[in-house]
C-alpha cells in the first residue's frame, strides 16, 4: 500500500512589490520533488522517513504541503492513494484527521489560555465531542503526558505562564498523538529537549512506530535522522540532492552537500 506519493511537487511564494525594484518574482521553496512511502498494515512496523537540510532548504514547507496547508504550484501529493487537490473539503478534513502534526514552534502553535491538559485534549474534543472528552479523552491525555514525563503538577497550569520550551514541545507531541494518527509529521520535535528528556520523546515515538504508525521527521541533526528513520533524504534549496537508506548514505554520501553537512558535525 502506498501511504504517500509525491510527484513533481513545486511550491512557489510570490514576491512583494517594491517601488525600487518593481514587482518581485518570488521564490520556489520546493522544486520538482518526487518520492513515496510504502505503508504497512496496522499490526506491522510503520514506515519512517527523515528529511535533513539547513534552515531555508524547504523542510517545513514540504511538511505543510503534504497536509494541504500550502497549495502546490506544480505536481501533486497523494495520501492513501487520493490526490489532495481533487478531494472535497470534507474528504480533505477526514484525511488530515488520519495525520498528526508537531509544528516547529511550540510557542506559537499551542493555545496559550488553555491548561496543559486542555491543550492536549483539544483535538479530541473537536473530533469526538465535549462529552466524550470528559471520559476516555481525558484519560488518554493524562496517559500521554505521563508517558512523556511532564510533571503532573503542571497539567493544570496555563500554557502561557508555566512551561519551558522543552515542556511545550512535549505537550505538542502529546497533542499530535492523542487521536492515534496513522501518519505523524514531526518538525524538529526534540530541538528544545535536553539530554535527559530527548531520548524519552524518541522512545514514545518509536513505540508507536512499532505498533504501525508511520512518521516523517524533519531535523537538522544528521545523527538523529539516522537513529529515527530507516529512509531519508537531504534537501538543499528546495531540491532533493540525496536519498535512500539513511544509514547508508550518511556513511558513504555521494553528494558534496551531504559531505559538507557531515563535515560540520563536531568531533572530539
Amino acid at each position: 500500500m502506498t501511504l504517500l506519493k509525491v510527484d513533481g511537487l513545486g511550491v512557489h511564494f510570490k514576491g512583494r512589490y517594491s517601488v525600487f525594484k518593481g514587482r518581485g518574482d518570488g521564490v520556489w521553496a520546493l522544486k520538482s520533488l518526487s518520492f513515496d512511502m510504502e505503508g504497512n498494515g496496522a499490526a506491522l512496523q510503520g514506515a519512517t522517513l527523515s528529511i535533513v537540510g539547513e534552515s531555508g532548504s524547504g523542510k517545513t514547507t514540504l511538511l505543510r504541503a503534504l497536509l494541504g496547508l500550502v497549495r502546490p504550484a506544480a505536481g501533486r501529493v497523494e495520501l492513501w492513494g487520493r490526490d489532495l487537490e481533487t478531494m472535497s473539503d470534507a474528504e480533505r478534513l477526514e484525511t488530515r484527521r488520519r495525520c498528526g502534526y508537531v509544528p516547529q514552534d511550540p510557542y506559537g502553535s499551542l493555545p496559550p489560555s488553555l491548561t496543559v491538559l486542555e491543550a492536549v485534549l483539544e483535538p479530541w474534543r473537536v473530533v469526538k465531542g465535549a462529552a466524550d472528552a470528559r471520559g476516555e479523552g481525558r484519560a488518554k491525555a493524562k496517559e500521554l503526558l505521563a508517558e512523556l514525563k511532564l510533571p503532573e503538577e503542571l497539567w493544570g497550569a496555563r500554557v502561557r505562564y508555566s512551561l519551558s520550551g522543552g515542556q511545550r514541545q512535549r505537550v505538542a507531541v502529546a497533542r499530535a498523538l492523542i487521536l492515534e494518527p496513522e501518519l505523524l509529521l514531526c518538525d524538529e520535535p526534540t530541538a528544545m529537549q535536553d539530554v535527559s528528556t530527548r531520548g524519552g520523546v524518541l522512545d514514545v515515538l518509536n513505540r508507536r512506530i512499532g505498533a504501525g504508525m508511520s512518521m516523517i521527521l524533519v531535523t537538522h541533526d544528521l545523527l538523529l535522522a539516522r537513529y529515527a528513520a530507516r529512509r531519508g533524504m537531504v534537501l538543499r534549496r528546495g531540491e532533493i540532492v540525496e536519498s535512500g537508506r539513511t544509514a547508508e548514505f550518511l556513511k558513504n554520501p555521494s553528494h558534496e552537500y551531504t559531505r559538507a553537512l557531515l563535515a560540520a558535525l563536531p568531533r572530539l
